[in-house]
Parts: structure tokens; sequence; C-alpha cells
């Protein structure tokens, strides 16, 4: 197969035409006879390297002159890439992923967020405090060791629940009390919450539960709530009749009961406010941007399916709405982490 079957009379008298001289030309004169590689059996590879890694010459790269071999170009492509892959796909999927970034230690182990209790941790770097005021949580029993012990089972004593409107709503009928003075699954969804939440993880929160009986238990940041409801009641059951739950690594309490009042554990000049549907709707970024930035700020929040706000007026600073809708308390702690993550500056 020859030249001539590939091109016309016309485009052979064009080429002819336009030809350049001799020592202008960059690329090597083609070979004559058999030694000539039709075009219809060059390899995808070689057009491929032609069209997408030829250029200019370099500054250090000399122009070939006439009758000398041009130095074939190196490919910036991979070998094994199919023909038709841009070299922008194939740089992409070369370059490795970013590192990922995490708070360390100069030991390069991630900082774990624990309980501020010295002074000078207190007053180290702001942080948000969260109370859940008139938290539901309160134990029954449901049967008592006598009973157990008459029917042969020696080892057993008293057992005991959480109270909740699903499990209890003949016990509150018989107490004549009302099935919303039993939520504890609001304050389950307020801690599952806040705990998950980056400003936790970055170990700029404390959480606090004071229940309507009164008990005020401070919450470890490093604590993991159980997912479940029915593990969590379970957890509550126990930490009220012990008073506190030791981690199982070490000897660190994840939660115990402490001594009221609450305000006691804040920081000094620390700015309390208190949510309330009455009160003037502020846009929550906006406000919290007026706060001076070396204060934490604790907010007093409602765990409890209604009631009245006024379980905070005698030591909040000030009461403010943070919408013009009704919102449950996980909502509102919601809004809280993620208004103070982005002004803090935490991804």
């Amino acid at each position: 197969m020859t030249e001539s079957d590939y091109f016309s009379s016309d485009d052979e008298a064009a080429r002819s035409s336009i030809s350049a001289p001799a020592d202008h030309r960059v690329m090597a004169p083609l070979p004559q006879g058999e030694g000539r590689v039709p075009r219809a059996t060059r390899s995808f590879a070689a057009l491929r390297n032609a069209y997408v890694d030829t250029g200019a010459a370099g500054p250090e790269e000399a122009m070939p002159t006439a009758g000398e071999e041009a130095p074939k170009p190196k490919s910036k492509l991979s070998p094994t890439a199919p023909p038709h892959t841009p070299a922008s796909v194939l740089q992409s999927q070369a370059a490795p992923p970013p590192p990922k970034r995490t708070r360390a230690g100069p030991s390069m182990v991630p900082v774990a967020p624990k309980v501020p209790k010295t002074h000078a941790e207190k007053t180290s770097a702001p942080r948000l405090i969260v109370v859940l005021e008139q938290a539901c949580l309160e134990t029954y029993k449901v049967s008592s060791g006598s009973a157990t012990h008459s029917r042969g089972n020696k080892e057993a004593g008293d057992k005991y629940a959480l109270l909740n409107c699903d499990d209890h709503q003949k016990v509150l009928a018989k107490m004549g009390r009302d099935i919303a003075e039993a939520r504890p699954d609001i304050t389950h969804q307020c801690l599952l919450t806040l705990l998950d939440s980056p400003l936790n993880k970055a170990g700029l929160l404390q959480v606090y539960i004071h229940t309507s009986k009164g008990v005020l238990i401070e919450v470890n940041p490093q604590v993991r709530i159980p997912r479940t409801f029915k593990r969590f009641s379970g957890l509550m059951v126990q930490l009220l009749h012990r008073l506190s739950i030791r981690s199982i690594k070490g000897s660190e309490k994840l939660l115990r009961v402490i001594k009221n009042p609450v305000t006691d554990y804040f920081p000094p000049n620390t700015h309390k406010i208190t949510l309330s549907y009455n009160a003037p709707v502020q846009r929550l970024t906006s406000y919290l941007a007026t706060i001076p930035s070396d204060r934490s700020i604790a907010v007093f929040v409602g765990a409890m399916a209604h009631g009245e706000d006024d379980f905070a007026d005698g030591v909040v600073d000030e009461k403010i709405s943070i919408s013009e809708y009704s919102l449950s308390a996980s909502v509102a702690c919601g809004k809280f982490c993620c208004s103070l993550e982005d002004l803090w500056g935490i991804v």
C-alpha cells in the first residue's frame, strides 16, 4: 500500500506547494519505500503522544537541523491508560488524597475532650455550657426482691426501670400524673445531638442535666451515650442508684451526680441565657457574635414536653427566642452547636 492510496492529486499538489525548506523542518524526513508505515496501521498511542506531548522547545532543547533525527518527546500520560483519556483526568487520578485534618497534641495523639476542673482550664478558652433543665429522669420499682425470692430466685433483688410514658401508662394513671411528665426520651435525643457535634469533639462543650426532682448530673464529654432508648434507660437507672458511672478501662467518671447549684461550676464571667418562646426572636449567628469572644456561653434548655420556661429566671442574664416556630429541645441544642462552630471556626 502506497501513499497515493490515501491522498488525492489535489492533496499532493497542496502539500508540495507549502512544504517548508529543509533547514526549517522540525520533524525528521518520512521513511521511504518499504520502511514507511501506513497511516492506518499507526498505533493510537503514537498518535496520542504526537498530538498531546509535542510543543515548543524549551530553553535547553535544541532545534533539530535538517537530516537529524528529532528527539522523541517524553509522554506525560500513563502508558497503560486508554488512548482517549485526557491528560487532566490522568493527573487528577494519580494525585494522592489530601491528608485528614485532626486536632492532635505534640505526640501526634488526637486530643480527647475532658471536663475542665481547675480555674486555669475553665478560663483557658471560651466554651458552650448546656444545661438540660427539668429532665424527666425518674426510676420506678418494677418488682421487689421478696416477690422474686418467693419464686425461687434467691439472687434477684429489687428491679427498677426508668419511668416513661410508653411502658408505664397505667402506673402514671394510678399516680394521677400526666404522661408528659415521663419523657426521658427528650433527654436522650438532646445528649445524642450534643455529644455527636464537632463542638464537643473539639473540647468546647460541657453538658449538665438538672432533673425535675432536683438531681444535678455532670456529663463527661468523652462518654458514649447508648443509641437505643432501652440501653439508655438502663444506664440512667444505674446512674441514679449508684450516683456515678465509671469508665471500663479506667477510673474516670463518665457520669456523676454532683451538688447544686449548677452555676458553681461555670467559669467566671459566663454569659447565661435561656430560651423562651415569648422572648424577642434573635438570629442566633448574629446574636452570638455580639457576645465578647473571651466569655463562655451557658444556655438553659427545657428538656420537657411542655411547661413554663421560668426554671432559670433567677440566674440568667437574658431570655431569647431563636425561631418563629416551636422547636424541640434537640433542634435547639443543634442550632447552638452549629452557630458556635461557624463562629469559632470548627469544621
